[in-house]
């Protein structure tokens, strides 16, 4: 799976997990709703580790903890 997609897919996951709307997540992160949908349809070029962190104080979780899947490691990010 592409960055994007697996981005697009763990804020869905989060969102459906904490019972949280796109709109409410917006609110909590601080991130316009416009730059939220083009991350969740996976139109957003490179978002960035800091709008992905307003994203984990949204949801309440540490970057850590929203990296921390089986599929992060085929990422080219952690290979480094």
């Amino acid at each position: 799976m592409k960055e994007k997609g697996l981005l697009a897919e763990r804020i869905n996951h989060l969102c459906k997990e904490k019972e949280m709307t796109y709109d409410a997540l917006s609110y909590k992160s601080a991130i316009p709703m416009t730059t939220l949908m083009h991350i969740v349809k996976e139109q957003a070029t490179n978002p960035g580790i800091l709008i992905i962190g307003k994203i984990c104080d949204g949801f309440g979780i540490s970057l850590k903890e929203f990296f921390d899947l089986p599929e992060s490691e085929s990422i080219e990010w952690f290979k480094e």
